[in-house]
C-alpha cells in the first residue's frame, strides 16, 4: 500500500514554479555532466558514451529513487501523475546503465564485463557495476510481474542496493569521479536516495500504524 493516497480526478494541478525550477535544474546537472564528459580528455567516441551513460544512468535512476516518497508532492508541482514521471527516468536509467556495459564488451572484446568478480572483496567491488545491473534487471521484473508477486515492492526496493553499488563502483573506477564536481553531484545524488528510501519506510510505517 502507497503512504497515503491522493485524488487525481479532484485535483488536476498544471506546472508551478517550483515544478519548473526543479525540472530546470535536473536539465542543469544532465548538462554539466555533459559539459564536464566534452571538456575531459576522450580516448575515442566509444568511451565519451561509455562514460555519458554511466554518469546519465545513474543519475537518471537517482532521480527516480529520489521522488519515491513525495507521490503526492510530485504530481501538485509537476502537474502529472508521479508514475509517468518516476517512469521516465526509470525507463532512461535503465537504457542508459544498460548501453555502458553493451559498449565496453564491444570496445574491449569481451563478456567478462557483465559477470560479477568474487576474486577478492575488493575486486568485487571494484566490479559492483556487474552485480548492480543484475539487481536493476530483477527490480524491473519484479514490477513487470507485481500482479502476481504481492511482495514486488520488496523486490523492487532492491534499487537502492543497486544504486549504493553503482555508487562504490563509479568511486573506486570511474575516471569521471576524480574531477571534484562529479564528487559532489554524485555524493549528493546517492545521498538522497538513501535518504528517500529512508524516508519512505518512515510514511509507510506511520500510515500502516495510523490504520491500527
Amino acid at each position: 500500500m502507497l503512504p497515503y493516497t491522493y485524488d487525481m480526478k479532484k485535483n488536476k494541478p498544471k506546472i508551478t514554479n517550483h515544478g519548473l525550477l526543479i525540472l530546470s535544474l535536473i536539465i542543469v546537472i544532465y548538462l554539466i555532466t555533459l559539459l564536464i564528459r566534452v571538456f575531459s580528455s576522450i580516448n575515442s567516441t566509444f568511451d565519451f558514451f561509455i562514460r555519458l551513460f554511466a554518469l546519465w544512468g545513474y543519475l537518471s535512476l537517482s532521480i527516480a529513487a529520489i521522488m519515491t516518497p513525495f507521490l503526492k508532492e510530485i504530481y501538485k508541482i509537476l502537474g502529472k501523475p508521479f508514475i509517468k514521471i518516476h517512469h521516465v527516468f526509470a525507463f532512461l536509467g535503465l537504457i542508459l546503465i544498460t548501453f555502458h556495459p553493451i559498449l565496453f564488451s564491444i570496445i574491449s572484446r569481451t563478456t567478462t564485463v557483465f559477470i560479477p568478480s568474487f576474486a577478492s572483496w575488493y575486486d568485487f567491488w571494484l566490479s559492483a557495476g556487474r552485480p548492480a545491473l543484475i539487481i536493476l534487471y530483477i527490480a524491473l521484473i519484479a514490477v513487470l510481474f507485481r500482479k502476481k508477486f504481492k511482495s514486488w515492492r520488496l523486490i523492487h526496493s532492491l534499487m537502492y542496493l543497486m544504486l549504493i553499488f553503482g555508487f562504490v563502483h563509479g568511486i573506486l573506477i570511474g575516471t569521471d569521479f576524480d574531477n571534484k564536481a562529479i564528487i559532489i553531484i554524485y555524493s549528493l545524488l546517492f545521498t538522497g536516495s538513501i535518504a528517500s528510501f529512508v524516508v519512505k519506510r518512515v510514511l509507510l510505517y506511520k500510515s500502516l500504524k495510523n490504520k491500527t
